[in-house]
């Protein structure tokens, strides 16, 4: 179980007349995040710097930064600390700053990038990496409603929905509640549901 983020989220502020561009995105290898930072740097590659932290895996081994020009230990680090500090995973982060003419020393450049950085995130959709349990639902068209009412109460994740003789649900959920979703749906259809479980995987379930 771990803690991420979904999609890409992009911030913005102004500080001293520099302005910082943050962008961050959920990446699951060094490789998605060595691209999603070159993708970052040609959008943007007019700017006085684009530094970036990551942390490409699930348990925090894969992990970079660069200040990008800046002053050693001003840009990068800050910025891979925020990242350790929310205890995310699989993140990264890009900042980019288009110099405004007015030098902020060391300190300075650690807050810019480390706040740029926190509120990004702090805005960023986060989703909880759980092991899930996928099983395919097999109702009969009287029980249809009332299973995907059942579904949508539960918070459950559906993945596909086939209409044959038949509805077919492919439904996620949390693999700890998985026997009691299974036996309260059960109660619920008066045991007229065909149940296959599918696999196990982790999957992000936003909080």
């Amino acid at each position: 179980m771990y803690l991420s983020i979904s999609g890409q989220t992009v911030t913005q502020k102004t500080i001293e007349k520099s302005r910082f561009i943050t962008t961050s995105r959920h990446v699951e290898s060094e490789e998605e995040a060595k691209n999603f930072i070159s993708e970052i740097s040609s959008q943007y590659r007019d700017a006085t710097h684009n530094c970036y932290a990551y942390i490409s895996d699930d348990i925090g081994n894969f992990l970079r930064f660069s200040d990008d020009g800046e002053p050693q230990g001003t840009a990068g680090m800050p910025m891979l600390e925020v990242i350790k500090n929310k205890k995310l995973f699989q993140t990264a982060v890009v900042v980019t700053r288009y110099f405004g003419g007015i030098k902020l020393g060391a300190g300075g450049l650690v807050r810019a990038y480390s706040g740029s950085v926190s509120e990004n995130l702090d805005a960023a959709q986060k989703v909880l990496y759980q092991i899930c349990a996928e099983s395919r639902y097999t109702v009969g068209y009287s029980g249809a409603e009332t299973a995907a009412r059942f579904f949508g109460e539960c918070g459950a994740e559906v993945k596909a929905v086939e209409y044959l003789n038949e509805v077919n649900y492919i439904i996620a959920v949390k693999k700890e509640t998985e026997n009691k979703f299974n036996s309260e749906l059960l109660n619920r259809l008066n045991g007229k549901v065909e149940i296959k479980k599918l696999k196990e995987y982790y999957y992000p379930f936003k909080i």
